[in-house]
């Protein structure tokens, strides 16, 4: 429990990373420390196996600290946004300048503190053995970073390819809904002009929180629950008492970051598939949750039910594209939530569909909370 304290302020995803690049420099550290050992008569002073270990252990991790994990610490002096957490180029190489001496100087003090000696001794004692082994320290740390920075540079470029890629499916979703409203809201015209109005005035309250969103691949929850808000208010207009609608958001996720639009496209089918079909119209639940360390998002409707293509459909892995035209056309919204489930957060999320027993749908989204509730 307390080991989970101690990392529970890094991001969840990253954890893994930190982790396994620790393990790295310690593996590169061990033949570091044997070297040193197998050189140690020629410095003049004592250094049993026991002490180089500690000497290049010490300052690997202390170099890992400053360089891979200060980052993190310090994200917003740095500005070291999510998702990779990588500063941009000249705030990158001040971190590096500062942090590799810092953290060698850090190390060399705890190996000396082990030791009972003064290595800057070695400098009265041996000045070419003592440039030696800095120059050798520096390079190494300098092999170190370049590696943690090329590894960061390849998440990023990768992170950039999620990004079009969630932008290309974002800009396919947002006409979509777009032209459905647009169609409901000309053939309200001709028929009630009050009410048309109305409409309008909520799909221009609704443009202009969308046109904020598209912006950014994720936003806070209460802003996804805010604009569904918007959204099935204006559905209740052209629909009427053929339409309700209940939004649970607890006020402990209202902060939680998720992607932008993610409940739009089932929010959508729910009515276009399920309630508008039937003569009584239905009810739409959507609801959040927090389930151990995940994320539950689920959208419920009592209308006529999912089809068995789709149904089927659904139940593939996220990454796994329809199998048919009419199961694409059945489920448009769902397939472009399963890609950006997919692309955000790979095998961690899940989409889940499944009928309800008295009728209905019921859609569950689940992937990790960023943070703990």
């Amino acid at each position: 429990m307390q080991n989970h304290h101690l990392i529970s302020w890094l991001p969840r995803e990253h954890r893994r990373s930190l982790l396994q690049r620790l393990l790295i420099v310690w593996a590169v550290a061990l033949p570091i420390a044997v070297s040193i050992w197998i050189r140690h008569d020629s410095d003049g002073l004592p250094h049993p196996f026991d002490v180089s270990l500690v000497y290049a252990y010490a300052i690997s991790t202390f170099i890992w600290l400053f360089t891979d994990v200060a980052r993190f610490v310090f994200k917003k002096l740095l500005h070291a946004q999510a998702p990779i957490y990588w500063p941009p180029p000249l705030r990158a190489g001040l971190m590096l300048l500062v942090g590799t001496p810092l953290g060698y100087a850090l190390g060399t003090l705890a190996g000396d503190a082990y030791a009972g000696v003064s290595t800057w001794e070695l400098w009265r004692i041996n000045q070419s053995r003592f440039t030696g082994l800095a120059v050798s320290t520096v390079a190494i740390s300098t092999a170190f970073v370049a590696f943690f920075y090329q590894r960061a540079k390849a998440e990023a470029l990768a992170q950039e390819v999620a990004s079009s890629q969630l932008m290309l499916l974002q800009s396919q979703l947002e006409p979509h809904m777009l032209f459905n409203t647009l169609a409901h809201l000309r053939a309200l015209i001709g028929q009630d002009t009050a009410r048309a109005l109305t409409m309008l005035d909520h799909l221009d309250d609704y443009l202009r929180t969308t046109l904020q969103a598209s912006r950014q691949p994720l936003h806070p929850l209460s802003e996804e629950f805010s604009r569904l808000d918007d959204y099935l208010h204006l559905m209740a207009i052209r629909m009427g008492p053929r339409l309700a609608f209940d939004l649970v958001l607890p006020q402990a996720l209202a902060t939680e970051p998720v992607p932008s639009f993610i409940l739009q496209p089932l929010v959508e089918n729910a009515i276009r598939h399920g309630l508008e079909p039937g003569v009584a119209g239905g009810a739409i639940d959507i609801r959040a949750q927090a389930e151990g360390r995940q994320l539950v998002l689920s959208v419920v409707d009592n209308g006529v039910g999912i089809s068995a293509l789709a149904l089927a459909d659904a139940a593939q892995p996220l990454q796994q594209p329809s199998h048919s035209a009419a199961a694409r056309t059945a489920s448009w919204g769902l397939s472009h939530v399963r890609q950006r489930l997919h692309t955000l957060y790979g095998d961690q999320a899940s989409l889940k569909i499944s009928p309800m027993p008295m009728g209905g749908t019921r859609v569950e989204l689940r992937w990790p909370l960023s943070t703990a509730v």
